[in-house]
């Protein structure tokens, strides 16, 4: 007897929650049920996967590494699905989509609708994470696609979305705040700037921005979303980066900010859709992307300054 599919969502399911109670429910089974199944999984492979404790249910590393190789398989357990339901050019199934959060929230409430109007049938489950996350994610099969900065992940297959540029946040009172014209690189010289943390690639594009202006990533405050960082630079805790499409969104509606863009190549990045290059979802891909293409651009077009 080997490892079920069953047993695998089990496991990779108590890794997300740490707990077994928690994973029996979200896997709408009883705890006794998952846990004999975790067991036998283990006893089937000869080692043990899960920690037991007062605490909850820590994976041991060759319980990580089972799980990494669980999504592997479920990936494409799922994509064998995919395509033989998918045999014409039409969507009809349901896909996981990985995406980063400067990116999410103001283009897929658009674009998620057109796809429902287009594809009936279709159905997407989303993930916004950071990119790194994203990209483990959609490596070990856990994601079947990415909305992304393509050259953080490589050895991937992409397609590009649209190109958007980066935007100062600056409270009124900023010497910077006087026009909505673009801002130079060299106006930015000496200047605090805002970051997120870890991990995002935004954060790696502000500090390319700071060495090359002359500015400096404030060391005083790390955001944790592009909503944080905006409200700190409205009271005067340094300049915020932003992107296009949140900028376009979010803060051109608050009053307390000025907005400009950044006139300069360093302050633009290409989003594009990404996919393992493995995939044999290539033409699904590319018609989710078309979608994702025309949404961006209405956002894009509809704003003027």
């Amino acid at each position: 007897m080997r490892p079920t599919l069953k047993q695998m969502q089990y496991l990779i399911a108590v890794s997300e929650t740490g707990k077994f109670n928690e994973a029996a429910r979200r896997m709408n089974v009883s705890q006794p049920s998952l846990s004999t199944q975790i067991a036998d999984m283990e006893l089937e492979l000869g080692t043990t996967l899960v920690e037991r404790g007062r605490h909850g249910a820590i994976l041991t590393p060759m319980g990580e590494d089972i799980v990494r190789r669980a999504r592997l398989i479920l990936g494409a357990v799922e994509e064998l699905k995919f395509v033989t339901k998918n045999k014409s050019d039409i969507l009809t199934d349901r896909m996981r989509l990985g995406v980063i959060p400067s990116v999410g929230p103001y283009l897929l409430p658009r674009a998620t609708k057109t796809l429902h109007q287009k594809y009936p049938d279709f159905r997407m489950s989303v993930v916004e994470e950071r990119t790194l996350d994203i990209d483990r994610r959609l490596r070990d099969g856990s994601l079947d696609t990415i909305i992304s900065t393509a050259e953080d992940h490589p050895g991937s297959e992409s397609t590009p979305l649209f190109k958007e540029a980066l935007w100062i946040c600056v409270p009124p009172d900023s010497s910077l705040a006087g026009t909505h014209d673009p801002v130079k690189l060299q106006d930015l010289k000496g200047m605090p700037l805002l970051s997120l943390g870890h991990g995002h690639h935004l954060t790696l594009a502000i500090h390319d921005l700071a060495k090359q202006s002359g500015a400096y990533v404030s060391s005083e405050y790390e955001g944790t979303s592009l909503d944080a960082i905006r409200q700190m630079s409205a009271m005067g805790a340094g300049i915020a980066i932003l992107p296009s499409l949140y900028a376009f969104v979010e803060a051109s509606r608050d009053t307390d900010i000025v907005v400009r863009r950044i006139d300069h190549k360093k302050a633009e990045r290409q989003i594009s859709l990404i996919w393992r290059d493995t995939s044999p979802l290539k033409k699904s891909f590319e018609q989710i992307a078309e979608v994702l293409k025309q949404s961006a651009n209405t956002l894009i077009n509809e704003r003027d300054w």
